[in-house]
């Protein structure tokens, strides 16, 4: 069986489990999902630049994901991701260039930018003193969600993220992996057509990390675009249509996996990202 037909039996079985347990959730979102003009990005980059202190974090960055695609974002530590990331869901003005979030400028227009987006970021920052439940309230209240609605989508995140026995206690209780599930459960509240998840499987144990694979295949097949960074080059192997190697600064490659080991003639994506960072002169980056 050639490797690309292996991974969408893959998908569609890792698929089952979510599909199964949240359908009311898969079918909200596909409800949700715009109708777009053929060959219109859900994020779409042009020309991002970021300078700190004299050293370029991020230069020229070009990309292009479509809706229905999980794109892994990876690089080593300073290799610009955050930075870029960052930039993308308008918490970092870039020096020139410009993003899309489902068809809105982020600067131009920031709130349906906004409205469209779903974000985790790589230290999830809650409200201590507030229960999961709580957290998760206020939030839909931010959102502009109705008392129904929160109460309804609260209740059935908490259940698929297994959060549920742990609702009423504070989050400040709360292990990393249960963190980082209620940041998730957040970020998910408004049923968004982008989600922008920055090293989401950090903290989570073996059980959690499949449960969350599974998610993000599911919200993919229901039409959410997701961008990801991982460290983890097999869990991106694993799920992501696409893959983008940044270094220092820089789009190194892009394709998928299959793509990618074929142009750096290696066997997995490790050996890809070695090849391809190891080629590069070493420099100071951000």
């Amino acid at each position: 069986m050639k490797a690309d037909e292996q991974r969408t039996r893959q998908d569609d079985e890792l698929g089952q489990d979510i599909a199964h347990q949240a359908p009311s959730l898969r079918l909200a979102i596909s409800r949700n999902r715009p109708e777009e003009p053929a060959g219109r990005a859900a994020i779409r980059i042009e020309g991002l630049v970021r300078r700190f202190a004299g050293f370029t974090a991020v230069d020229n960055l070009q990309l292009h994901i479509p809706y229905g695609e999980i794109y892994g974002f990876l690089g080593s530590n300073g290799a610009g991701k955050t930075t870029t990331i960052k930039m993308l869901v308008g918490l970092l003005e870039p020096d020139s260039g410009k993003a899309w979030i489902a068809g809105h400028n982020m600067w131009a227009e920031p709130v349906a930018a906004k409205a469209a987006l779903g974000y985790v970021a790589d230290r999830s920052i809650l409200y201590e003193r507030l229960s999961g439940r709580e957290f998760l309230g206020f939030l839909g209240q931010v959102r502009g969600l109705s008392l129904a609605e929160t109460e309804e989508r609260t209740a059935h995140l908490l259940a698929l993220l297994e959060l549920s026995e742990y609702a009423e206690r504070l989050c400040g209780s709360y292990s990393l992996g249960m963190k980082r599930k209620l940041a998730l459960a957040g970020a998910l509240l408004h049923q968004p057509q982008v989600l922008i998840l920055d090293e989401p499987f950090n903290g989570l144990d073996p059980r959690s990390t499949r449960h969350l694979k599974d998610l993000l295949l599911q919200l993919a097949q229901a039409g959410t675009a997701i961008m990801l960074s991982t460290h983890d080059l097999a869990i991106a192997e694993e799920i992501c249509q696409r893959v983008g190697i940044i270094h220092r600064g820089k789009l190194l490659a892009e394709g998928s996996a299959t793509e990618l080991r074929q142009l750096a003639r290696a066997s997995n994506l490790e050996a890809v990202f070695l090849n391809l960072t190891n080629r590069q002169p070493e420099e100071a980056s951000i």
